[in-house]
């Protein structure tokens, strides 16, 4: 087997109908096929509001995740997040309990998947059935995410068409409503009774929270995440709430003492208005719809070994993946512990140890949230930020852990149990192998203790790969540049003070007053340089939006960065000042920056730039800038001798630039246009794409 080395990355093959998909049918399975019998048993006709408790109690634990997957896309969710939060110690703890609540919840949908083929295969071996689509479903993931994310899809709209069938039709043939009667009678024999229930219901919900451990697979994570959870978590409620009262309104108290009936709920209830007909319709949507969560909360749970493995909490074994991006040896240990579950735990356990260690790490997570906020780190930039702080968060820590408290001594001894293996294995094994810390050592520092400053670094490196925001003014940023051709007996120092004097004529700033702070950060080894480039840059007070000074030395100069000298000869510097009360964008900005000078033959094409204008397109998106000489007898002729103003330019776009005679054009609106006018657009991508679509490539110009 082909294997790539630590550092490789996941393929991000997962759209926004991928990522609902996935959190929608990791949700819709047992906790609406199967659960609703034995919570009924629990509750009574309270069930309904049970399954409405446990979904809200996921709304927080819910916009958590969110803001943390679109801040740290990475596999292992719940694990990374609180490493990366909380510390190594946590990270362990929580990557455990997680993999284990989605194995645990695996096991129990192959359970499920088994009851419902007995409907048409009575005697038929369930545990070696389960047991074999647990093998089948392993096979799939191996294929990568994205054939697993089409295959999800595919079975999730089939599944949403066959329930709201189910609910649609059983809607308009329920007349009577006796079986709501002593709706609150459970409660009344035992105070609790429902948020115990809840508790017991709650694995229904988790799957929708299952995205964050494939957020590295996830194009445009910061869009496609929020969105798909929301959707996802919505729609989850609204069925589970209608399709189990239905349940209970269709089905006689009595008839819940059958273990044929309250292991087939749906299958039950329908047969009291559809008939055998709709038994079969039911049940092949169970099936489809454990079909659905197994498949992705393999998906999901491989990727949590994967993720320890790679920080060393596990052996390299589980780092692993194959050329096709796939983590072949995670998913192997993780169908392995779902059959060992199978064969092991009953299915009422099965539910309530799931839940359980859930409820933990969802309480855990928000307090995460916490820690990352307080630790004030320029990096930390979630395209998402859960509202209400910290008042949220703290009902997301304390709701959880009441409802724990609730369900019972098990689930209490299981949660502990859980959190002392996780620390054990950590101080044993993994404490000699780690030598980082969360962002609670951030908090620390400014409580005047200790900082870990490689966390920092490691957030930079995904706000470049995330890269820019829609609203993000890079393309206006470079346009609007100042760029300046150094001098070859130019030091480094004599560049900071021209490059600062441009900048200061758009700020209040003095030119000597950015000369300093340049300096100084590079003198602290705060400027990133690399491969014949450097990146000095600023946040300042009274500066209103970012500004850039473009330097180019074809000859290079040397810079000292902290106490080390770089020898390499630097060619391209970017001095870029941002407004301080906006950390992220200017952390994007520059990664964005950083990005585009690390592709394969910039320097090159950056030292053969003829001029200002081909300098500032080197570093212009291709998507986003479209480049055009106006030439008699081509195309663009029509735009030659008419104004800025009256030309039908595509919605959302900007001539930033006019290249005329050697000399460079502010454009305004009642500047005339002339023959051999360079013009540089940029804007929106739909408008450069129309603009390429009318002139073609032949009046590009050079």
């Amino acid at each position: 087997m082909s294997e790539a080395n630590t550092t490789q990355r996941l393929k991000k093959e997962l759209s926004l109908l991928s990522v609902y998909a996935i959190a929608t049918g990791t949700t819709l399975s047992a906790g609406f096929f199967l659960l609703p019998g034995y919570a009924y048993r629990d509750a009574g006709p309270a069930v309904v509001l049970c399954y409405l408790i446990a979904g809200l109690l996921m709304v927080p634990a819910m916009l958590c995740i969110v803001e943390l997957s679109t801040a740290m896309p990475r596999a292992g969710g719940a694990y990374y997040f609180l490493d990366r939060s909380l510390g190594p110690l946590a990270g362990t703890i929580g990557g455990l309990g997680t993999w284990i609540a989605l194995t645990l919840k695996t096991a129990f949908a192959l359970v499920g998947m088994g009851y419902y083929l007995g409907i048409f295969f009575p005697d038929a071996p369930m545990t070696i059935i389960a047991t074999g689509f647990a093998l089948l479903f392993g096979f799939v993931n191996f294929m990568g995410s994205s054939k697993t994310g089409v295959f999800q899809i595919v079975l999730v709209f089939f599944l949403l068409a066959i329930l709201t069938w189910f609910i649609g039709l059983g809607g308009m043939s329920l007349e009577n409503f006796d079986n709501f009667e002593g709706f609150f009678a459970k409660e009344k024999e035992k105070s609790g009774t429902i948020f115990a229930t809840a508790g017991l219901v709650f694995i229904s919900y988790v799957g929708v929270t299952n995205m964050a451990s494939v957020s590295e697979e996830v194009k445009d994570p910061e869009r496609n995440i929020p969105l798909g959870v929301f959707a996802a978590l919505t729609t989850a409620i609204i069925i589970y709430v209608l399709g189990v009262g239905l349940m209970v309104g269709f089905v006689p108290g009595s008839e819940w003492q059958s273990a044929e009936n309250i292991n087939t709920p749906v299958a039950t209830a329908v047969n009291h208005f559809a008939g055998r007909p709709g038994v079969i319709v039911v049940s092949i949507a169970a099936i489809l719809a454990f079909s659905s969560v197994v498949n992705g909360a393999i998906l999901s749970s491989s990727r949590y070994p994967l993720a320890m493995g790679r920080d060393h909490l596990l052996p390299g074994f589980f780092r692993r993946i194959n050329k096709h991006g796939v983590p072949v040896r995670s998913i192997i240990v993780t169908v392995g512990a779902v059959i060992a579950y199978i064969w092991l735990f009953d299915l009422h356990t099965i539910a309530e140890l799931a839940s359980a260690s859930q409820l933990l790490m969802f309480a855990v997570l928000c307090g995460a949230v916490i820690v990352m906020r307080e630790s004030r780190i320029d990096s930390y930039d979630p395209g998402y930020r859960s509202p209400f702080y910290p008042w949220l968060q703290i009902i997301g820590i304390i709701g959880p852990l009441a409802v724990i408290a609730a369900m019972g001594w098990l689930e209490i001894a299981f949660t502990f149990g859980l959190v002392s293996v996780g620390a054990l294995w950590y101080y044993y094994y993994a404490r000699p192998r780690v030598k980082r810390h969360g962002a609670i050592y951030h908090v620390f520092e400014r409580l005047g203790r200790l900082r870990y400053d490689e966390l920092d670094s490691e957030l930079r490196g995904i706000l470049k790969e995330k890269g820019l925001r829609d609203d993000d003014p890079f393309d206006v940023v470079v346009a609007r540049s100042h760029v300046v051709d150094a001098e070859p007996s130019m030091s480094f120092e004599e560049i900071v003070e021209v490059a600062s004097t441009r900048l200061a004529e758009r700020t209040t700033h003095t030119a000597s007053e950015l000369a300093a702070k340049f300096l100084e950060g590079t003198r602290i080894g705060a400027t990133p340089v690399s491969k014949g480039v450097a990146l000095p840059h600023l946040r300042m007070r009274d500066v209103h939006e970012p500004q850039l000074a473009i330097v180019r030395s074809r000859e290079g100069v040397t810079i000292s960065i902290g106490e080390a000298q770089i020898t390499e000869p630097i060619h391209a510097m970017f001095f870029l000042m941002s407004p301080e009360d906006d950390p992220g964008q200017h952390l994007r900005i520059l990664a964005q920056l950083a990005g585009q000078i690390e592709q394969e033959g910039y320097m090159a094409e950056w030292l053969a730039a003829k001029d200002e204008q081909q300098l500032k397109e080197i570093l212009l998106r291709n998507d986003r800038y479209f480049s055009i000489t106006l030439e008699s007898g081509k195309s663009s002729e029509a735009w030659i001798g008419k104004k800025l103003r009256d030309i039908d330019f595509p919605e959302d776009l900007l001539v930033a630039l006019i290249r005329r005679h050697q000399r460079t054009v502010v454009p305004k609106g009642d500047t005339e246009l002339v023959v051999g006018d360079r013009l540089t657009i940029i804007g929106d991508p739909k408008g450069i794409r129309q603009l390429y679509e009318r002139f073609g490539s032949l009046d590009l110009g050079e």
